[in-house]
C-alpha cells in the first residue's frame, strides 16, 4: 500500500533535511522548536514546576483537561517526548501533550529530561526515572493515585518509558502498572546488518532514516559498551518479567516498526499482558500531527480503549 500523500506532506512539514546530525544537532534543535511551536489556547490549563535532582532541576509541565470534571483524582499520564534523545522539549511537545490531555481525559505530566550530547546516556533516563518516582511519591499533590499512573512516550520517549520500567524493577522501586510505547526505539543496530526488515524497507525513503537513527544513538551513547545495556536498548534485556501492562503502537512505514513489535512480543513471552497495534498508512512521527488526521484519531481510539480496560475509566 502506498503512503497517503496528505500524511507524507504533513509530516514533511514537521521534519527537516537529512543533514549531519553529529555536527549540526543544535541547528536541528532550533528547527524542531520553530516547526513545533504552539500558541496555547486559553482552555488548556497548565502548571509548570521543577523536580529537584540534587545537582540540577528537571522542569515538568502538567496539563489539565478542561472538560468540566473535577481535576482531582484523575488518572495521570507521565509523558516522555521523542527527538532521538537529542532534540525536543516540553515546549516543542506542548500541543501534543495538550491534545493528549484533551482526548484522553487524563492529566498529563511532561518531563523535560536532559538531552545528549551535552548529557549522554544515562542522564536523560535518570531524569525520567526520578520524575516517575516523584510522581508516585507526590501522587496526591498531582491530583491522582499511584495506581492511576501510566507511562507514555513516543520514539526516543518510548525507549525511555520502557527503560524506566526496567530500571524501576531492577532497583526494587515502585514500577508503573501501565505503559504506552508509541513507535519506540528498542534495539541497538540500524545498519544493513539489522535483523529487522523495516530498517531496510523504510530506512531511506521516509522521514526518519536509518542513518539518522544511527546518528542520534551515536550522540546519546557515553561509550560504545552502552549499546549492550538493556536500559539503552530494552530489546536486549534477558529478563523482561515483572513489566507493566503494555500497549505498543507502531507505524507501518517506520524503520522502528519491527523492533517495537518485537519488544511487545518479547514482553508477552515473559508473561506480561501486552497489546500490539500497527497503524497502517502512517510514518514515524505521525502522533505529533493534529487529531484531525485519521491516523491520529485511530491512535487515540486505541489508547483510550487500553486506558479504559486497565483503569476502569
Amino acid at each position: 500500500m502506498a503512503i497517503n500523500r496528505v500524511m507524507l506532506a504533513a509530516l514533511k512539514a514537521l521534519s527537516y533535511p537529512d543533514i549531519d546530525l553529529k555536527r549540526n544537532y543544535k541547528l536541528v534543535r532550533g528547527v524542531v522548536g520553530i516547526t513545533h511551536y504552539h500558541i496555547r489556547k486559553p482552555f488548556y490549563t497548565v502548571w509548570d514546576h521543577t523536580i529537584d535532582a540534587w545537582d540540577h532541576e528537571i522542569p515538568v509541565r502538567q496539563y489539565f483537561p478542561d472538560d468540566g470534571r473535577e481535576q482531582r483524582n484523575r488518572p495521570l499520564l507521565v509523558f516522555f517526548h521523542g527527538g532521538g534523545w537529542v532534540t525536543g522539549n516540553i515546549d516543542s511537545y506542548d500541543k501534543v501533550c495538550a491534545n493528549l490531555a484533551k482526548h484522553t481525559g487524563h492529566t498529563v505530566l511532561s518531563v523535560d529530561y536532559r538531552l545528549a550530547p551535552e548529557h549522554r546516556f544515562p542522564a536523560g533516563l535518570e531524569d525520567c526515572y526520578l520524575a516517575v518516582q516523584e510522581a508516585f511519591a507526590n501522587a496526591a499533590l498531582l491530583g491522582t493515585r499511584p495506581d492511576q499512573i501510566t507511562l507514555i512516550g513516543d520514539s526516543a520517549g518510548g525507549n525511555l518509558a520502557a527503560a524506566v520500567s526496567l530500571l524501576a524493577r531492577d532497583r526494587g522501586a515502585i514500577c508503573p502498572a501501565r505503559q504506552i510505547l508509541i513507535y519506540p526505539a528498542t534495539y541497538n543496530d540500524h545498519t544493513d546488518a539489522s535483523p529487522f526488515a523495516s530498517v531496510r524497507e523504510n530506512g531511506t525513503d521516509f522521514l526518519l532514516t536509518a542513518k539518522r537513527i544511527q546518528d542520534y544513538m551515536a550522540l546519546y551513547l557515553a561509550e560504545e559498551k552502552d549499546r549492550e545495556s538493556p536500559y539503552f536498548a530494552p530489546l536486549l534485556a534477558e529478563d523482561l518479567s515483572g513489566q507493566p501492562k503494555t500497549l505498543v503502537i507502531t507505524a507501518a512505514f517506520d524503520p522502528l516498526r519491527d523492533e517495537g513489535e518485537a519488544y511487545g512480543e518479547k514482553l508477552r513471552a515473559a508473561g506480561n499482558p501486552v497489546e500490539i497495534y500497527r497503524v497502517e498508512d502512517a510514518l514515524h512521527g505521525f502522533f505529533s500531527l493534529p487529531p484531525r488526521f485519521s491516523q491520529v484519531r485511530e491512535c487515540y481510539a486505541v489508547i483510550n480503549q487500553f486506558l479504559s480496560e486497565v483503569s476502569g475509566a
